[in-house]
Order: C-alpha cells, then sequence, then structure tokens
C-alpha cells in the first residue's frame, strides 16, 4: 500500500523549503472585490517551529471579525512575521495571537 502524500502547508511571500509555488490569486476575483477599509499590519511572533504552529495562529486570528487574510513568513528558531490584512484593531490580533500559545515580540 502507497501512503497518501501531504501537501505542505503553503508559506507568505518567502515560500517553502519543499520548493512548492507561491499560490496566485485569481485575477477576475481581485479585479471584482471591493475596496475595503482593512489595513496590513505585521506581527513579529518568535517560537512558531512548523507549519502547524503558523496553522494554528492562523485559525486564531482569522477567527476575529474583520480580518480579510493572514500570512505566515515562518522562521524556525528566529522570529516569524504575521501579516494581517484587516479592519479589526491591532489589539484584537495580538490577543488572538496570545491565545494560540503565541506572544508578539516588542519591535
Amino acid at each position: 500500500m502507497i501512503p497518501e502524500a501531504r501537501r505542505p502547508l503553503q508559506m507568505a511571500s518567502t515560500g517553502c523549503s519543499c520548493g512548492a509555488s507561491p499560490v496566485t490569486e485569481d485575477r477576475a476575483v481581485a479585479e471584482a472585490t471591493p475596496a475595503s477599509t482593512a489595513e496590513t499590519t505585521s506581527y513579529p511572533v518568535p517560537g512558531m517551529t512548523c507549519g502547524h504552529c503558523a496553522g494554528s495562529v492562523t485559525t486564531a486570528i482569522s477567527a476575529v471579525e474583520g480580518v480579510e487574510d493572514v500570512r505566515v513568513d515562518l522562521v524556525p528558531g528566529g522570529v516569524s512575521t504575521v501579516t494581517v490584512v484587516a479592519a479589526a484593531s491591532p489589539a484584537a490580533v495580538r490577543a488572538a495571537i496570545t491565545e494560540a500559545g503565541y506572544n508578539v515580540a516588542d519591535t
């Protein structure tokens, strides 16, 4: 029996070391999407070491009302960057990161 191959978690702009191509947004969808009042904010988050960690943080932040997009640039053993597009307050996003078991580093 051949085990099913698992696809690695797609990382944000820098991609993953597995060599997978970044996912691109469909142009027609992007053009049809109305402008929003959301702002893009980046948060330095130490301690995330794998795709599961990034998934936990992404899930927690995505549950915050007003969050439109979450991207993680994972840096195992270092400080990862979580970029959030949201109309939600930075305090609400920070609280979600904390609830997921991580802290936002001081900048």
